[in-house]
């Protein structure tokens, strides 16, 4: 049992677009990471890995048309642990299946530099997901 810590991260919120589109993307991708459903309500879902979980809530009609910028403040992206290159290399071939396009293709495993294997993609609104091994 993994024991909390002050510091460790408890959840993360995310205000989604279109809560199908991000529960069938995040859905797939944090249940092959092994996550759990965590919470189901009418305008939003959550995943839970140990004692963190991830939320996704659908944003009310007045605050979707600036939409989400990873450049404009706020966050950039999220980044998970695979459970190796092998799983990586998996999963990127998965992403490519269901039509998600492959951030930094030229560059790809090595996209963050020669020691860095990783593969980035975009979720339904364009916020940059990354997936690592060590």
């Amino acid at each position: 049992m993994i024991q909390v810590k002050a510091g460790m991260l408890h959840h993360i919120e995310l205000y989604v677009s279109n809560l199908d589109k991000s529960k069938a993307f995040w859905g797939w991708l944090l249940e092959e990471l092994g996550y759990e459903v965590y919470q189901k309500w009418n305008q939003g879902i959550s995943w839970k890995l140990g004692h963190t979980y991830l939320v996704f809530v659908q944003a009310e009609e007045p605050f979707l048309e600036m939409g989400y910028h990873r450049r404009r403040v706020g966050l950039n992206h999220l980044a998970f642990f695979g459970r190796s290159r092998t799983h990586v290399d998996e999963l990127t071939e998965e992403l490519k299946k269901r039509g998600v396009s492959i951030l930094y293709e030229d560059k790809h495993p090595f996209a963050g530099g020669p020691n860095y294997y990783a593969v980035f993609f975009e979720d339904p609104d364009r916020m940059k997901v990354e997936l690592v091994a060590e």
